[in-house]
């Protein structure tokens, strides 16, 4: 599972910094390609030449270490990494992350990442157990850091108790786990639609909704990230997408959105109904931007042709069929009753009377409806919304 795999290592100010070089030797045996990030206090433990002489590449110590204008991008090592390990992670370091404290580029290459975290504390029993300590790493916990809980054994000051930084084996072992599980969605084609959808007026001027786009592109990378190839239709959003395993359609209207999603389904094993589609459209777009004329403006609306019906009617039993309701009112028998008539596998519900729920929010409050009954979820972040979608659809897969 880390064949391929590109890894960040953060070193830090610890006598434990010893193991991080049994922990590079295991990646890298198992095929995982390896950068080194070490902070000054790092250096002190463990030599730079040691560690370039493991990985077959450069360590990254300081954001300026040449005379010759170039400089280490933190950003692009968060671009670049499928995880970053920090590996022994110490209270002061524990301390700077979650506050944010970006003095050396371990810290600021934290905070750019993209990929997940893993932290593997390493310090005396008396400062780990500390209640500064502690609700550092619940802040970590927070954010989505995974933590690699330290072991209890016999410490540098002679002392034994919790505080042993995790053996490499076992590091190596949760790192597989980790993309094991996240490879749950491999080999399988989803189709998303993501976004608001434009009714053109004329020229200028169009009827659509408030939808960003936000949740549909997290479920496009959620999925991408375990495996899957994603073919993401797209209706008018400004947010961007850069997993390689997107293939992404931007479009404007609900008929090219029906005409994009009916082409691909049938080669899809999954779909994911996530677009606020609009249900009507102008019967006709002026070909001139229309003027204001006396104190009435009436438009003649025809209804769109209804994505998901259309799809449910094509549906085979070997696919999955994932929609969306949003509902201002009555909801979850709205939803029920689109559940039956478009035949999906399962619905998401969401209300409008959730507060940081709906359209433009970086948060969402959802009911997952099937015919199994209802379940109920508080509020979350889109993504970790995103996770629990998904891994309600790799049950109904197996």
């Amino acid at each position: 599972m880390l064949l391929g795999k590109k890894i960040v290592i953060g070193i830090t100010g610890s006598i434990a910094a010893y193991k991080t070089c049994y922990l590079i030797r295991g990646l890298i045996k198992q095929g995982a390609e390896v950068q080194v990030v070490i902070t000054p206090a790092g250096k002190e433990f463990i030599t730079p030449l040691t560690l370039s002489t493991l990985t077959g590449k450069p360590v990254v110590s300081e954001f300026f270490d040449r005379r010759d204008g170039s400089w280490h991008s933190h950003v692009q090592l968060g671009l670049w990494a499928d995880a970053m390990v920090i590996a022994p992670a110490s209270a002061s370091t524990i301390g700077k992350m979650a506050n944010g404290v970006a003095d050396n580029i371990l810290i600021t290459t934290y905070l750019s990442m993209k990929a997940p975290v893993f932290v593997a504390p390493a310090m005396d029993l008396d400062m780990y157990a500390h209640p500064s300590t502690q609700k550092n790493l619940e802040t970590l916990r927070s954010y989505g850091n995974h933590i690699i809980e330290p072991c209890t054994g016999f410490l540098a000051s002679k002392l034994e108790g919790k505080g042993r930084m995790e053996e490499p084996e076992k590091i190596i072992e949760i790192l597989a786990s980790f993309f094991a599980e996240k490879a749950d969605m491999k080999g399988k084609k989803v189709l998303i639609t993501a976004g608001p959808t434009y009714e053109k007026l004329d020229p200028v001027r169009f009827i659509g909704n408030y939808s960003s786009g936000k949740m549909g592109i997290a479920l496009a990378e959620e999925c991408a990230e375990r495996g899957a190839q994603v073919e993401l239709i797209c209706g008018p959003t400004s947010i961007k997408t850069c997993h390689p395993n997107i293939k992404r359609t931007d479009l404007e209207s609900a008929a090219q959105m029906y005409q994009a999603a009916t082409e691909i389904f049938p080669i899809a094993d999954v779909a994911i109904l996530c677009a606020a589609v609009a249900d009507f459209t102008p019967a006709s777009v002026a070909d001139n931007k229309i003027k204001r004329e006396g104190n009435r403006m009436t438009l003649e609306l025809e209804p769109t042709k209804d994505i998901a019906q259309a799809l449910g009617q094509m549906k085979r039993k070997n696919q999955v069929m994932v929609g969306f309701a949003l509902e201002t009112n009555d909801e979850e028998n709205h939803a029920k009753e689109k559940l039956q008539k478009k035949n999906l596998d399962f619905i998401v519900l969401n209300s409008l009377q959730d507060e940081g729920a709906g359209f433009q929010h970086n948060t969402n409050k959802v009911t997952f409806i099937d015919k199994d009954g209802v379940t109920r979820f508080p509020l979350k972040s889109k993504r970790d919304v995103a996770k629990d979608i998904v891994n309600k659809l790799v049950t109904i897969i197996k």
